[in-house]
């Protein structure tokens, strides 16, 4: 897979599928698919209906969501306040969102699984929690 050379703008990267009729696979060898070495992996299951999860943007942290069932809407808004909303629903794709992006995962289907992987590991010091501070960080 080549990667593109503009990694400043969030964007959906397609990921090898081998398919096969016992099943398909599909899978990730770190720098060669996604543009940051991965430091840390974490997953969102059971949502109940309605809920939604995120509502942060990272400061220096470079993430990968990839939807590995269901499907799940990904709202991702840019420092200058433009909103995009991506529809996840394939476990061969997957969400890069480079730093100072705000974003929030919607509309969970039932049994839907997230896996993110992070550039960086755990600190609070680099979440950004306030919509207003970060539309303001320009």
């Amino acid at each position: 897979m080549e990667l593109k050379s503009d990694f400043s703008k969030p964007q959906i990267l397609q990921l090898p599928k081998i398919t096969d009729v016992r099943g398909n696979l599909s899978f990730l060898q770190n720098e060669d698919q996604i543009p940051f070495a991965i430091k840390r992996v974490f997953w969102i299951y059971d949502v109940p209906g309605g809920e939604t999860r995120g509502g942060h943007a990272f400061k220096t942290q470079h993430e990968l969501i990839i939807v590995i069932s269901g499907s799940i809407d990904i709202v991702v808004v840019d420092i200058s306040g433009i909103e995009t909303k991506f529809c996840l629903n394939r476990s061969y794709s997957g969400l890069y969102i480079p730093p100072m992006h705000w974003r929030h995962l919607e509309n969970f289907s039932t049994n839907s699984v997230s896996v993110h992987l992070s550039s960086a590991d755990f600190s609070e010091a680099d979440y950004i929690r306030n919509y207003n501070e970060f539309l303001g960080a320009k």
